[in-house]
């Protein structure tokens, strides 16, 4: 009886550790973002990150996705904590999917943009390759703040070379049948489009 509960017991501690190791051996695919890639407001299973991990393993890639998004986050937040994301997951691809907050609370975008540039500066001093994601805001922001604040994502994506996805709701932001009530956060139906728009700049980059 012993023998064969201690056969068990190490089967399957050898079977946790060889999956543990060809999990590690994966490239990871680090999503940095906020409410809108944490899933908000819906079973996680439904949004949009999780659905893209889906389609990566229908589709053979190999790459394990790590969502790191926290709903509210701001970019300043997300610069505070990305080093140790970072250094955990060392991803080969960072999406980074930020700044909705910062202009929804009306903050400086001349802080939002330094954030972002040295998000991305971090992670491409660790050898990944960034997509980053731009957001709109709506115009009762008034023409002059919402221009600069899309006007940020274009400028860093040109400086530093990286894959620019130019506004992750397109197709859906304008569509209240696609939206929660608070109007700002995608509803489940949305987040099969919410995949395809990011599919369609990140499957060059795998």
């Amino acid at each position: 009886m012993y023998r064969s509960t201690l056969k068990i017991f190490l089967f399957v501690f050898l079977w946790v550790v060889a999956s543990a190791a060809h999990a590690a051996g994966k490239p990871v695919i680090l999503v940095l973002g906020d409410s809108l890639s944490a899933a908000y407001g819906m079973e996680h299973n439904t949004g949009w990150v999780s659905l893209l991990q889906k389609r990566l393993t229908s589709q053979d890639y190999p790459h394990r996705i790590v969502n790191a998004s926290i709903s509210g986050d701001t970019t300043s937040g997300a610069l505070a904590r990305v080093d140790r994301a970072l250094d955990e997951h060392r991803p080969a691809i960072v999406i980074v999917e930020l700044g909705g907050n910062d202009g929804l609370r009306g903050l400086p975008v001349d802080a939002m943009r330094a954030n972002l540039a040295a998000i991305i500066e971090r992670s491409l001093a660790r050898g990944a390759r960034v997509l980053l994601v731009g957001m709109q805001l709506p115009p009762n922001y008034g023409p002059a703040y919402t221009k600069r604040f899309r006007q940020v994502y274009v400028d860093l994506a040109r400086h530093y070379s990286v894959t620019l996805l130019p506004f992750l709701l397109e197709g859906i932001a304008d569509k209240p049948e696609l939206m929660q009530t608070d109007g700002v956060h995608p509803r489940a139906p949305a987040q099969a489009r919410i995949m395809e728009n990011v599919w369609e700049v990140l499957q060059p980059m795998l």
